[in-house]
């Protein structure tokens, strides 16, 4: 197939060089246009969005046109200014198209010509952190959100300038940065990455507004080097390996799954999305007979469904690997997923409630599109349903569990790596409750464009503690980092789902294996999300298979006020560094509990609800309390706390755990209701996985080699 639309591709571009090409395209057309100009009034939401885009832009032409010399990260002066210049051209191109006001087009030759000037005389960015460097931006993925923008920008605006200007205008600023992202940084353009993902549709954007038949070709396919070895950039990603597909195309295949997981994580799967779908707008519109949104079973259609149940009941992203806590469906990327994954696909209803939620749209003719459906549409929750998310081009490289029942999310990771923000953290877990974390994964070690953090970028301790595997809710064998902390040895493997059922909603399994993540030591861990008699059940049974001795930890990062013990806690009068490596370094040890052999149980409470993590123990397990922070003099790292489970000197072992949410709390009543735990005892017969109830049948729960069920 792909061959076939290069070969499409060739022909459009000799065609379409001799006759009109029908600017603009990308966004909407002349024909979308009219219509949108004779529905201004009638449809509330588009309203609203374009007078807020409008009130933004009015006032920011009104000041003098700032084109600095590029001199910062993220966060800086420099770096800001010229973001926002490309965002306000962009929108100004929209507005000149709806208002048909030349104010907004003049603004954007103004600006561009400001670009003309400064532009070909700039070095290499001064800051060196990057394995790209920019001109305007530290960084080349910058310099590509800077193209993505602005050349859809010049798309809109294009019948209005000469001829002789948009050869001048494209020789001094498009071609040349569209040939430096490519030509001049193949280890940036030639990526499988969400960077390479940018550079791709940088320039081939600029290949279909210019009809440039190179720069749409090496989009689509990347850059022909001499040289096809694997090269390592500075976070540990590998940037090509010896024959490996690069361009559009390959970044749709590997990095997606058949289920639309993108494998880096929702957090970069939401800042992806925008150069995806704005690429295969533009394509489609150009080769409608070829269109990008039927592409393998329609993979961006699935891939916006995917995004959106990749989020908790707030709508905001679970930080798989690499994400800032926050991200929300609300941002402006998933606006324009949502709307174009509307316009494109079957008009799904559910996209309406996710539009009618987000209570804005993009201002081009597919977010007028979903604005005139929204007008008599009987608002309702985006239904999230319990999901198994293969992971891996072929779906064959593991899952993404979520599991779904009343106010519980339960977040599995059973994936691949997730290539260079991947975390070595096979078979962790978090949950949420009512959209609250109660066993968080930490997310990254950043402070997004705040530039007296690092300059808004990735911080030291993102590697040394984010990424390793006791700052996850997983098994830690011999207080060393998975796959020996080795992002090339993390990236040859992938956990396999041994068995699920998530249909039922009272009832839910999920059992998954990892023979990988330590030499010698096959994990396997199995979980059932049980609801009875009012209350409900995480059972938790991890196992760890081993011919040799070792020591284990298993960490809970959780939230919440001590409430109860069935031990002394015995905290120490000397708080301690945990260890020296692997993450351990930034971990206080505030306490530590010798556990007596059978149950052993802890109750919290937060967010007005009491949770009691009950263990069955062996003699010689110790209890470690401990918080985030330690060996962290820029408070880089959140104080937040953990208990570690420690089980030293042996070979094989099971861990036996049950997360039980009961009772509630009111501050205003001053009523506590269901503070206890209901669970009586625990005990392990064969397979069987014993839990017996002060108040309700006993939980029997079977765990075999490839399935987990409730007898």
């Amino acid at each position: 197939m792909k061959k076939l639309l290069l070969l499409i591709v060739l022909a459009f571009v000799s065609c379409v060089s001799k006759e009109n090409s029908g600017h603009p395209f990308i966004s909407l057309n002349e024909e979308e246009v009219s219509e949108i100009r004779s529905g201004l009034g009638k449809y509330a939401i588009y309203d609203e969005s374009t007078k807020s885009i409008k009130l933004r832009v009015d006032e920011f032409i009104l000041k003098e046109i700032d084109v600095p010399i590029p001199k910062d990260y993220s966060g800086g002066y420099t770096h800001e200014q010229h973001k926002m210049n490309y965002k306000m051209m962009y929108e100004a191109s929209m507005l000149y198209q709806i208002y048909d006001d030349p104010i907004y087009a003049d603004f954007i030759v103004n600006m561009l010509n400001a670009y003309a000037d400064l532009y070909p005389g700039l070095d290499r960015h001064p800051q060196t952190r990057s394995y790209a460097r920019g001109k305007l931006f530290w960084q080349c993925l910058n310099e590509a959100n800077w193209l993505v923008y602005t050349i859809q920008a010049y798309d809109n605006i294009y019948n209005y300038l000469e001829p002789e200007y948009r050869t001048y205008i494209e020789g001094r600023v498009f071609k040349p940065m569209a040939l430096f992202l490519s030509e001049e940084n193949p280890k940036f353009f030639n990526r499988v990455h969400n960077h390479g993902t940018w550079g791709n549709v940088a320039v081939g954007l600029t290949g279909l507004v210019m009809d440039d038949e190179y720069l749409l070709k090496i989009s689509l396919y990347g850059l022909e080097l001499d040289s096809e070895d694997e090269e390592i950039d500075n976070d540990g990603g590998v940037i090509r390996e010896k024959g490996q597909e690069v361009g559009y195309w390959a970044n749709l295949d590997q990095p997606f799954s058949p289920d639309g997981y993108y494998t880096e994580g929702p957090y970069y799967h939401r800042y992806a999305m925008y150069p995806f779908l704005t690429f295969a707008k533009a394509y489609t519109r150009k080769f409608p007979e070829e269109n990008v949104f039927q592409y393998k079973d329609g993979l961006l259609i699935k891939a916006v469904d995917a995004l959106i149940n990749l989020s908790d009941e707030d709508g905001e992203f679970f930080p798989l690997n690499d994400g800032q806590k926050g991200m929300s469906v609300m941002a402006n990327s998933v606006v324009e997923a949502v709307d174009v994954a509307y316009y494109f696909g079957d008009k799904n209803p559910e996209l309406l409630a996710v539009a009618a939620l987000q209570n804005k749209v993009t201002i081009d003719y597919m977010g007028y599109t979903v604005a005139k459906d929204l007008e008599g549409f009987e608002p309702s929750n985006y239904k999230k349903e319990s999901v198994l998310l293969s992971d891996g081009g072929s779906g064959n490289q593991g899952a993404i569990a979520i599991l779904r029942q009343s106010s519980l999310e339960l977040v599995f990771k059973a994936a691949a790596h997730g290539l260079s923000h991947g975390h070595y953290d096979r078979l962790s877990y978090s949950l949420f409750d009512h959209g609250k974390e109660f066993l968080q994964d930490y997310g990254l070690v950043r402070f997004v464009n705040v530039e007296q953090r690092g300059g808004g970028n990735y911080l030291l301790e993102n590697k040394t503690y984010a990424k390793q595997t006791i700052a996850h809710n997983t098994l830690v064998v011999n207080q060393k980092s998975q796959f020996d902390n080795k992002y090339k040895k993390a990236s040859k493997s992938h956990s396999e789902v041994l068995f699920s059922s998530l249909e039922e909603s009272r009832t839910q399994f999920i059992s998954a294996l990892d023979k990988e993540a330590y030499s010698g030591v096959k994990l396997k861990r199995s979980l059932a999300l049980i609801e009875q008699d009012g209350r409900q059940y995480l059972v938790d049974v991890f196992d760890a298979n081993s011919k040799e001795v070792n020591d284990y930890d298993l960490p809970f990062h959780l939230f919440g006020q001590w409430i109860d013990f069935s031990f002394e806690p015995n905290f120490d009068q000397e708080i301690t560094v945990l260890g020296e490596s692997d993450g351990y370094q930034h971990i206080w040890k505030e306490g530590i509990v010798q556990l007596d052999k059978g149950l052993n149980q802890v109750t919290l409470l937060n967010q007005g609800k009491f949770y009691t993590i009950s263990s069955l123990n062996e003699s010689g397990d110790e209890l470690i309390f401990g918080r985030i922070g330690a060996n962290d003099p820029e408070y880089n790292l959140r104080r937040d706390p953990l208990i570690i489970q420690r089980r030293n000197n042996h070979k094989s072992t099971v861990f036996f755990n049950v997360i039980e949410l009961h009772g509630s709390y009111s501050p205003i009543t001053e009523s506590a209701l269901e503070s206890k735990s209901n669970i009586k005892n625990m005990r392990i017969e064969g397979d069987k996985f014993i839990i017996d109830l002060y108040k309700g049948h006993p939980l029997r729960i079977e765990v075999n080699e490839n399935s987990i069920s409730k007898l």
